[in-house]
């Protein structure tokens, strides 16, 4: 399978290089970016499957950046910018930014950012293989397209949240998501209600995948941390 290509525009040379080498690891191929204008020559004049926009760029800042990648093509926009302001991030959003990670950020988090924004938007575009549109690991089976759910070949059924929220931790597994992000990436901002809400739909989730439900096999909650499925590396 041809690897995915990432432009990174980031002019912190220490950042640009911890982006590219998890990545990298993770299998993508990546081009450094380090201002504005080459940000902007290289988003609009090559093919990336996803573009991770620093917001505070030498020349041209994030923002005009991404305001003119919109207007003229069609990738995902990941915005990394230092300001906690909200108003940053709406900003950055309104011009057509599909997500924001602010500084200091967990690479693994970043890496899961990216993977779930190419996949959302090969799906959205019809681009997705037939064999990306399923996960598959010791008995749980995930058809994206169909928004199925086999365990053991037995359908289970799923709410619409435990669906996403199982499909997003077996897509990045054995990595750690706090309640408060996972609650932000399923529910989103404008949901009424709190990350407890993650502990609750974790609960029903493991009640009918779980083979024994006294033994976290599948998902472990970290404590202190979030949770993680767990998938042995082959």
């Amino acid at each position: 399978m041809e690897k995915k290509r990432i432009l990174i525009a980031e002019d912190d040379a220490a950042i640009a290089a911890l982006e590219q080498d998890y990545l990298e690891i993770n299998g993508f191929d990546s081009v450094i970016a380090a201002d504005g204008n080459t940000a902007q020559n290289l988003a609009l004049h090559e093919d990336f499957d996803l573009i991770l926009l620093d917001i505070m760029l030498p020349d041209k800042n994030g923002y005009d950046i991404c305001r003119e990648v919109r207007e003229r093509k069609d990738v995902p926009v990941l915005m990394v910018t230092a300001k906690q302001e909200s108003i940053d991030k709406i900003r950055g959003l309104g011009l057509g930014a599909d997500d924001y990670i602010s500084k200091p950020f967990d690479p693994a988090e970043l890496v899961a950012r990216v993977k779930a924004h190419i996949a959302r938007y090969e799906r959205l575009t019809g681009r997705q293989n037939e064999a990306d549109n399923v996960i598959a690991y010791d008995g749980i089976k995930i058809f994206k397209n169909a928004w199925k759910v086999y365990v053991n070949d037995h359908e289970i059924e799923m709410a619409n949240k435990e669906f996403e929220l199982l499909l997003f931790l077996m897509s990045n597994p054995n990595t750690v998501f706090s309640k408060e992000y996972l609650f932000e990436r399923i529910w989103g901002f404008d949901y009424m209600g709190d990350s407890a809400t993650v502990a609750v739909h974790i609960n029903r989730i493991r009640d009918k995948i779980e083979p024994d439900r006294k033994v976290q096999y599948y998902i472990s909650t970290i404590r202190g941390a979030g949770y993680r499925f767990n998938m042995k590396q082959k």
